[in-house]
């Protein structure tokens, strides 16, 4: 069903349309850079994400071919151990079937860590992914962090060593709003991880990275409420006598 699952065709569409929108309106800017990390990153995730998504035949052919060999060696060794003499001694009857039941544990344990070696497999390339994708985050954090609201106000007095401030409110809030969808990306990368390989510790990894992400965000987002563009026109002078009014009943 087409809505019903991700597409990383439109992800990746997406992630290049935000990172020509970056690229024009902050040209300059680190953000930009990293705009185009993330569309990299976008295709590497489409392209892992088609190799992961089916099973590995070759190394289901692996696995198959050495249960096969196993079971052929184990029937081979039963042929020629002396069977017939199972009875006779109470001792050795006792000692030869609880050595086949060890063996067959064994047997048993191994075929399990076989079958599930596939998955084991899968799961290092995603854990790599999603390794990537955690970085990322805290990149595009970084590049937010001295995008401060504060800095907009007249009565704000920067120290010497304070960040350069040349971003004006509508700027800033829109590289802001940026990082804000940057971060939403990531969380749809990671996604695309879960939904190719689902697997639970899959899953939850890929969880932690959208809590990260959505919580990044948040702060972003407090950001963007803290700033007053002061907008001017007949619509803006309507809200503003709006709230004048509002304050007066109050």
């Amino acid at each position: 069903m087409p809505f019903r699952s991700l597409d990383p065709a439109q992800i990746l569409k997406t992630t290049e349309t935000l990172q020509r929108r970056v690229e024009e309106r902050f040209p300059d800017r680190g953000l930009a850079q990293v705009a185009r990390e993330i569309s990299a990153l976008a295709r590497t995730v489409r392209d892992e994400v088609a190799v992961l998504a089916p099973p590995i035949w070759w190394l289901r052919g692996v696995v198959a071919l050495v249960v096969l060999a196993g079971a052929a060696v184990f029937l081979w060794v039963g042929s020629i151990l002396p069977l017939r003499d199972v009875g006779q001694d109470a001792i050795g009857s006792v000692q030869g079937i609880e050595a086949a039941i060890n063996t067959a544990l064994l047997a048993g344990l191994g075929l399990v860590a076989l079958v599930r070696l596939e998955a084991r497999v899968k799961r290092q390339r995603v854990a790599r992914g999603l390794h990537g994708l955690r970085s990322i985050i805290h990149v595009i954090d970084m590049h937010q962090l001295t995008k401060d609201p504060v800095a907009l106000s007249p009565d704000f007095t920067p120290t010497a060593t304070s960040p350069a401030r040349d971003l004006d409110a509508v700027a800033m809030s829109r590289y802001l709003d940026y990082c804000s969808e940057l971060l939403a990306i990531t969380g749809k990368l990671a996604a695309l991880y879960a939904q190719a390989v689902p697997d639970e510790g899959v899953a939850q990894a890929v969880t932690d990275i959208e809590l990260l992400g959505a919580s990044l965000a948040r702060k972003i987002w407090q950001k963007i409420s803290l700033i007053d563009p002061a907008p001017s026109g007949p619509v803006a002078s309507r809200k503003r006598n709006r709230s004048a009014a509002v304050r007066a009943s109050d």
